[in-house]
Protein backbone atom coordinates (compact mmCIF):
# COMPACT_ATOMS: atom_id res chain seq x y z
CA UNK A 1 0.00 0.00 0.00
CA UNK A 2 1.53 3.42 -0.92
CA UNK A 3 1.53 6.38 1.09
CA UNK A 4 -0.81 4.64 4.00
CA UNK A 5 -0.24 2.82 6.95
CA UNK A 6 -3.21 0.35 9.07
CA UNK A 7 -4.79 1.31 12.07
CA UNK A 8 -7.25 -1.23 14.30
CA UNK A 9 -9.96 0.83 15.12
CA UNK A 10 -12.85 -1.52 16.01
CA UNK A 11 -13.53 0.81 19.09
CA UNK A 12 -11.93 4.50 18.85
CA UNK A 13 -12.81 5.67 22.20
CA UNK A 14 -12.63 9.67 22.73
CA UNK A 15 -9.96 10.84 25.35
CA UNK A 16 -11.15 12.17 28.71
CA UNK A 17 -10.87 15.68 28.50
CA UNK A 18 -11.86 18.51 30.53
CA UNK A 19 -13.69 20.03 27.71
CA UNK A 20 -15.09 16.20 27.27
CA UNK A 21 -17.97 14.06 29.02
CA UNK A 22 -15.68 11.01 28.84
CA UNK A 23 -18.35 8.90 27.50
CA UNK A 24 -17.22 5.92 24.82
CA UNK A 25 -17.19 6.67 21.30
CA UNK A 26 -16.21 4.56 18.78
CA UNK A 27 -16.47 3.51 15.05
CA UNK A 28 -17.94 0.04 14.01
CA UNK A 29 -15.08 -0.74 11.97
CA UNK A 30 -11.19 -0.52 11.28
CA UNK A 31 -9.91 1.90 9.61
CA UNK A 32 -7.66 2.37 7.04
CA UNK A 33 -5.38 5.66 6.20
CA UNK A 34 -5.42 5.94 2.89
CA UNK A 35 -3.39 8.12 0.43
CA UNK A 36 -5.76 9.94 -1.91
CA UNK A 37 -3.73 8.30 -5.42
CA UNK A 38 -5.58 5.00 -4.99
CA UNK A 39 -9.00 7.39 -3.77
CA UNK A 40 -8.95 10.32 -6.11
CA UNK A 41 -11.37 8.64 -8.46
CA UNK A 42 -14.22 8.24 -5.69
CA UNK A 43 -17.35 10.72 -5.48
CA UNK A 44 -16.52 11.67 -2.00
CA UNK A 45 -13.35 13.84 -2.86
CA UNK A 46 -15.50 16.45 -3.49
CA UNK A 47 -12.54 18.22 -5.65
CA UNK A 48 -14.13 19.54 -8.46
CA UNK A 49 -10.24 21.26 -9.30
CA UNK A 50 -8.02 18.40 -9.69
CA UNK A 51 -10.87 16.50 -11.30
CA UNK A 52 -10.87 19.34 -13.90
CA UNK A 53 -7.36 19.38 -14.32
CA UNK A 54 -5.57 19.16 -17.45
CA UNK A 55 -1.93 17.86 -15.76
CA UNK A 56 -1.36 16.08 -12.33
CA UNK A 57 1.09 15.28 -10.74
CA UNK A 58 1.59 13.62 -6.54
CA UNK A 59 3.68 12.61 -4.42
CA UNK A 60 3.65 10.59 -1.27
CA UNK A 61 5.62 11.73 2.42
CA UNK A 62 4.53 9.09 5.07
CA UNK A 63 0.53 9.00 5.46
CA UNK A 64 0.38 12.39 3.49
CA UNK A 65 -0.04 12.57 -0.10
CA UNK A 66 1.03 16.21 -2.03
CA UNK A 67 -1.49 16.70 -5.05
CA UNK A 68 -0.69 19.19 -7.70
CA UNK A 69 -2.95 20.26 -10.90
CA UNK A 70 -2.62 22.53 -13.39
CA UNK A 71 -5.81 23.84 -14.49
CA UNK A 72 -6.40 24.46 -18.59
CA UNK A 73 -7.10 28.15 -17.82
CA UNK A 74 -5.36 31.16 -19.55
CA UNK A 75 -2.69 31.21 -18.27
CA UNK A 76 -2.37 28.09 -17.01
CA UNK A 77 -3.30 28.01 -13.14
CA UNK A 78 -1.38 25.51 -10.96
CA UNK A 79 -3.29 24.29 -7.46
CA UNK A 80 -1.49 22.10 -5.04
CA UNK A 81 -2.52 20.85 -1.46
CA UNK A 82 -1.79 17.97 0.92
CA UNK A 83 -4.36 15.34 1.78
CA UNK A 84 -5.13 12.17 4.31
CA UNK A 85 -7.74 9.65 3.37
CA UNK A 86 -9.55 7.38 5.95
CA UNK A 87 -11.93 4.16 4.70
CA UNK A 88 -13.48 1.47 6.06
CA UNK A 89 -11.54 -1.46 6.31
CA UNK A 90 -12.55 -4.48 3.83
CA UNK A 91 -15.47 -1.77 2.25
CA UNK A 92 -13.05 0.55 0.25
CA UNK A 93 -15.85 2.87 1.42
CA UNK A 94 -13.95 6.64 2.03
CA UNK A 95 -15.00 7.57 5.68
CA UNK A 96 -13.09 10.73 5.74
CA UNK A 97 -10.62 13.34 4.17
CA UNK A 98 -8.25 15.90 5.77
CA UNK A 99 -6.59 18.48 3.24
CA UNK A 100 -4.39 21.46 3.92
CA UNK A 101 -4.48 23.83 0.85
CA UNK A 102 -1.20 25.69 -0.49
CA UNK A 103 -0.38 28.27 1.88
CA UNK A 104 -1.70 32.14 0.04
CA UNK A 105 0.62 35.02 1.24
CA UNK A 106 -1.21 37.11 3.87
CA UNK A 107 -4.09 34.58 4.45
CA UNK A 108 -4.12 32.26 7.27
CA UNK A 109 -3.61 28.77 6.67
CA UNK A 110 -6.70 26.11 6.70
CA UNK A 111 -6.94 22.86 7.40
CA UNK A 112 -10.32 21.57 6.29
CA UNK A 113 -11.86 18.03 7.13
CA UNK A 114 -14.18 16.49 4.91
CA UNK A 115 -16.96 13.88 7.03
CA UNK A 116 -20.21 11.92 6.49
CA UNK A 117 -22.81 14.18 5.99
CA UNK A 118 -24.53 12.70 8.86
CA UNK A 119 -22.88 15.04 11.60
CA UNK A 120 -24.11 17.19 14.10
CA UNK A 121 -23.61 20.86 12.76
CA UNK A 122 -23.81 23.11 15.72
CA UNK A 123 -20.57 21.41 17.44
CA UNK A 124 -18.67 21.25 15.06
CA UNK A 125 -15.21 19.28 15.23
CA UNK A 126 -12.03 19.71 17.45
CA UNK A 127 -8.30 17.92 16.50
CA UNK A 128 -6.56 16.49 19.28
CA UNK A 129 -2.81 15.65 19.37
CA UNK A 130 -2.63 14.13 22.86
CA UNK A 131 -5.39 13.04 25.36
CA UNK A 132 -4.77 16.28 27.68
CA UNK A 133 -4.79 19.25 25.12
CA UNK A 134 -7.62 21.61 24.73
CA UNK A 135 -7.93 20.72 20.74
CA UNK A 136 -8.14 22.83 18.06
CA UNK A 137 -11.12 23.82 16.81
CA UNK A 138 -13.12 24.53 13.96
CA UNK A 139 -16.52 24.85 12.32
CA UNK A 140 -19.06 23.40 9.05
CA UNK A 141 -18.91 25.75 6.53
CA UNK A 142 -21.20 23.67 4.63
CA UNK A 143 -22.19 20.05 3.13
CA UNK A 144 -22.73 18.53 -0.08
CA UNK A 145 -24.22 15.27 -0.88
CA UNK A 146 -20.31 14.09 -0.79
CA UNK A 147 -19.66 15.04 2.84
CA UNK A 148 -19.80 17.77 5.08
CA UNK A 149 -16.67 20.53 5.18
CA UNK A 150 -15.52 21.70 8.25
CA UNK A 151 -12.56 24.22 8.30
CA UNK A 152 -9.92 24.82 11.18
CA UNK A 153 -7.28 27.84 11.10
CA UNK A 154 -3.73 26.66 11.96
CA UNK A 155 -1.05 28.68 13.42
CA UNK A 156 2.93 28.64 12.62
CA UNK A 157 2.97 27.26 16.08
CA UNK A 158 0.51 24.63 15.61
CA UNK A 159 2.25 23.27 12.36
CA UNK A 160 5.45 22.89 13.86
CA UNK A 161 3.92 20.81 16.50
CA UNK A 162 2.09 18.35 13.91
CA UNK A 163 5.49 18.23 12.22
CA UNK A 164 7.02 17.13 15.72
CA UNK A 165 3.98 14.68 16.52
CA UNK A 166 5.09 11.04 16.73
CA UNK A 167 1.68 9.38 17.54
CA UNK A 168 -1.94 9.91 15.99
CA UNK A 169 -3.95 12.21 16.89
CA UNK A 170 -8.08 12.51 16.86
CA UNK A 171 -10.40 14.61 14.83
CA UNK A 172 -13.62 14.48 16.71
CA UNK A 173 -16.83 15.14 15.92
CA UNK A 174 -20.52 14.60 16.46
CA UNK A 175 -23.01 12.66 14.85
CA UNK A 176 -26.59 13.38 14.08
CA UNK A 177 -27.55 11.31 17.18
CA UNK A 178 -25.27 13.44 19.12
CA UNK A 179 -22.41 10.83 19.91
CA UNK A 180 -19.11 11.73 19.84
CA UNK A 181 -16.79 9.77 17.30
CA UNK A 182 -13.12 9.99 16.69
CA UNK A 183 -11.20 9.36 13.86
CA UNK A 184 -7.13 9.26 13.61
CA UNK A 185 -5.57 11.78 12.29
CA UNK A 186 -1.28 10.24 11.38
CA UNK A 187 1.42 13.00 11.21
CA UNK A 188 3.74 10.28 9.89
CA UNK A 189 5.49 12.93 6.97
CA UNK A 190 3.78 15.87 7.74
CA UNK A 191 6.74 18.27 8.11
CA UNK A 192 8.07 16.53 4.48
CA UNK A 193 4.39 16.82 2.27
CA UNK A 194 4.01 20.57 4.05
CA UNK A 195 7.89 21.78 2.96
CA UNK A 196 6.87 20.15 -0.40
CA UNK A 197 3.36 21.85 -0.10
CA UNK A 198 5.49 25.07 0.79
CA UNK A 199 7.42 25.02 -2.27
CA UNK A 200 5.44 24.57 -5.14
Amino acid sequence: MVGGVAVDADRLRVWHNGNHSGKVTYLKASVRLLSAVALVALSILGSAGCASAQQSTTATYGDWVVRCATRATKPPRKICDMEQMTEVRGKNVPLSRIVIAHPLHGQPLKLVAQLPVNVWLPTGVKLFLAAKDQGISGRFTRCTPGGCFAAIDLSNAQLKTFGSQKKPGRLIFKNAGGHEVAIPVSFKGFSQAFETLSKE
